[in-house]
């Protein structure tokens, strides 16, 4: 080998490995760990709501800011944050969302989310029994304070997802689903 041609080789090394190390050690960029997190949590519907939208907020001030419209064809309000979720007013606020995909909870659990999936993930559920005379799907409903999560199934898999305040999650189960 030629006297020269040992430095380049030790300085081709010596990068080499400084940026084979670099690569190895790096973690994501904040951009790209940031992008990710919105990502996700623009598919996400959780004890709080959705997004910007939170369970207690006024339909007015959900006007107000643009986060909610009155279109005359719609059955009532939407959010015009996300076409995934349908808003339930009551007393003028917010009081229970209708999560449809691509929308899950914090822990994957939305519409055609297997049953047995649901149960794993949520020990804690109570499974509640259509009423008599209803047409509606058997439910499995989790709480967290005055807070819950309704997975209405046919037995297999998860059909409808509605995400409110518990008690009128437990009157809308009681009394039926309507129309709209």
């Amino acid at each position: 080998m030629k006297p020269r041609l040992v430095p380049l080789i030790i300085v081709a090394l010596a990068l080499f490995a400084l940026l084979a190390g670099y690569a190895t050690d790096r973690q994501p960029s904040p951009a790209y760990a940031s992008n990710t997190s919105t990502a996700t949590a623009a598919h996400t519907v959780d004890f709080e709501g959705v997004g910007d939208v939170h369970l207690g907020q006024r339909d007015a001030d959900l006007t107000r800011v643009g986060a909610l419209a009155h279109p005359a064809a719609a059955c009532g309000p939407t959010l015009t944050t996300t076409s995934a979720a349908d808003p339930v007013f009551a007393d003028g606020r917010l009081v229970l969302l209708w999560a449809h995909t691509p929308l899950t909870t914090p822990e994957g659990v939305g519409e055609g989310t297997p049953l047995t999936t649901v149960r794993s993930t949520y020990p804690q559920a109570t499974a509640m029994a259509t009423p008599a005379g209803s047409h509606q799907f058997d439910g499995l409903m989790v709480t967290s304070g005055d807070r819950a999560y309704l997975f209405m199934h046919d037995g297999h898999t998860v059909r409808k997802v509605v995400v409110g305040f518990a008690e009128p999650v437990r009157r809308l189960f009681a009394h039926g689903v309507g129309n709209c």
